[in-house]
């Protein structure tokens, strides 16, 4: 029987955290830090010829929106080459933002990331090179806690400034069912980014 309670207890417990994690995610992706920075960093979504996917060009427009503000200077465009793509997702962000008025020696690129934590890692190292310290993080509201935990792990000054005109509708069934994918995701910064890829890949259909 104690068995039994201990088992109906751990159950309960891991429940518990999970809706944690998932209101967790859901309530950080409303939250717009937008403040002056030294460098916009956007997060890479998918191209298709050359051209930024709907998610991409959304989280573009809010870096430029952004940066034609004056909230920083410089952009940082991530996002390496998916499978059967002969351009990285940050050299096609380069030349989207170039045609929208940014001038190309305020972009710095990261060409080689295949996920968020490999992205962040050399979004770091382009920081420092650059002299560059604060940063503005740009992607979908669901992402967005998920990069603040990864930026705090690399010790690197970030806030948060989510699109919310991506196609991944705020409160959608899609972007719930991302929201519950994050929610499996986390637990990969406490495991050293060990879960399978099927779990920490990029959809495709971003």
């Amino acid at each position: 029987m104690m068995i039994f309670r201990g088992l109906v207890a751990s159950i309960f417990t891991a429940l518990f955290v999970w809706c944690v994690a998932i209101l967790s995610i859901f309530l950080f992706g409303r939250r717009n830090e937008a403040r002056p920075a030294d460098a916009i960093v956007v997060l890479g979504a998918a191209q298709y010829d050359g051209k930024p996917s709907p998610v991409l060009q959304a989280r573009l427009d809010h870096a430029i929106q952004l940066y034609h503000a004056g909230l920083a200077e410089h952009l940082i465009m991530t996002g390496g080459v998916g499978v059967g793509d002969t351009v990285s997702e940050a050299e096609v962000s380069r030349r989207y933002a170039v045609r929208n008025g940014i001038d190309e020696e305020d972009i710095l690129i990261e060409r080689s990331g295949l996920s968020s934590g490999e992205s962040m890692d050399a979004v770091v190292q382009i920081m420092e090179e650059n002299n560059l310290s604060r940063s503005l993080l740009v992607s979908d509201p669901f992402h967005m806690l998920r990069l603040r935990l990864i930026a705090a792990r690399l010790g690197l000054d970030a806030r948060s400034s989510p699109t919310f005109e991506s196609p991944i509708g705020m409160g959608s069934a899609e972007e719930w069912r991302h929201v519950l994918r994050e929610s499996l995701i986390l637990p990969s910064l406490l495991l050293g980014d060990r879960l399978p890829a099927f779990i920490t890949g990029v959809p495709s259909d971003l």
